[in-house]
């Protein structure tokens, strides 16, 4: 009686549980929390001082005492204890507004197709330790496909290319089931230490991960610009060790990302290589479908259609994808758990 009482207040959650981002879809609600994957926690006291966008502002900037970091890896646990605190926050603060009352909730969320049974079980406890009553996984790629509504029960084949912050994920997608995949550890994270990189060799300038993160957003790109774009940046030189401003154009930016994105395009060949050819079919009429927040380098779409010849699209909203996947699941649990992973409690 008093189990199904707090189930009326229970919010169950569809999670993406990113390596830069976590997205918290409420089911009836839609997505209401995406925020930083990043803990700051004080070492002395082990206090947990932020979570999300405000432990994010402290990266760079902290004392000896404070750590501020992601507890995730490639979209895997990394530090069990802080993921789990970091998951306990979302959950609480998704409940806030019931005014103390808050049932366990149940949980589905986002996974790498390339992980282990140990890493799968760390995130299976963590968000059981964090208040969770049942948790449910599903691959990201997907999640991403239902969040971008391809018909992934229907005969038909969908590739589609998830590159999010730690890992891009490559997926042909049949009758509810991956037929063949492959995933490399280039993504966002990696685009921004291909800038600081660049701009440590060309310039002689020491870039924090923030400000890469900026120069690929503003001017970043894969295939070139109608018209030449540059930005102002700020970093230490290493020579002097002083403050330095350089101007970087949207040129030396993708010089910076080529050899990342040409991996990207060439895993995609890959792929379509070792797919049968009736689904290659499909995807030559169909194109490849991009999300996560790589989606949105510009230009990308562009390259990858040079050199593959085949049609390219990005999703709307393509940040969101996974979350909105396991949020459609989530609503109709019982005649879609088919499309979820194995629990290791199974």
């Amino acid at each position: 009686m008093f189990k199904k009482f707090f189930r009326r207040f229970s919010r169950d959650m569809g999670i993406d549980l990113g390596t830069v981002n976590t997205l918290v879809y409420v089911q009836d609600k839609g997505i209401i929390i995406n925020e930083s994957s990043v803990v700051a926690i004080n070492i002395r006291t082990d206090q947990v001082l932020a979570v999300g966008e405000d432990a994010k502002k402290m990266l760079g900037k902290t004392p000896s005492h404070i750590i501020a970091s992601s507890p995730l890896d490639e979209g895997v646990v990394k530090d069990f204890e802080v993921t789990e605190r970091m998951l306990r926050y979302f959950i609480e603060k998704v409940h806030k507004e019931n005014f103390g009352i808050a049932g366990r909730p149940r949980v589905v969320i986002g996974i790498p197709l390339e992980i282990t049974e140990v890493e799968k079980k760390a995130v299976e406890d963590a968000a059981l330790q964090a208040g969770a009553r049942d948790v449910f996984l599903i691959s990201e790629p997907m999640a991403a496909a239902i969040g971008a509504r391809l018909p992934v029960h229907e005969p038909i084949g969908n590739l589609l290319v998830d590159i999010g912050g730690g890992l891009t994920e490559i997926a042909v997608i049949s009758l509810g089931g991956i037929v063949n995949w492959k995933s490399l550890p280039i993504a966002g994270k990696a685009l921004n230490k291909n800038i600081i990189d660049f701009c440590r060799e060309k310039f002689s300038l020491l870039l924090g991960e923030t400000t890469a993160e900026e120069i690929k957003i503003k001017i970043g790109s894969a295939y070139p610009f109608p018209k030449p774009l540059d930005l102002k940046v700020r970093g230490r030189d290493l020579i002097t060790g002083l403050p330095k401003e350089i101007i970087i154009s949207d040129e030396d930016v993708r010089e910076a990302l080529k050899k990342s994105v040409k991996t990207i395009v060439e895993t995609i060949k890959d792929t379509i290589e070792i797919t049968p050819p009736e689904l290659v079919a499909d995807i030559y009429e169909r194109g490849i479908i991009l999300s996560g927040g790589g989606a949105l380098l510009k230009g990308l779409d562009k390259l990858i259609h040079k050199e593959i010849k085949i049609p390219v699209h990005v999703i709307d909203d393509p940040l969101t994808a996974v979350a909105r996947g396991a949020g459609i699941v989530l609503e109709d649990l019982e005649n879609l758990k088919y499309l979820l992973s194995p629990s290791t409690k199974e």
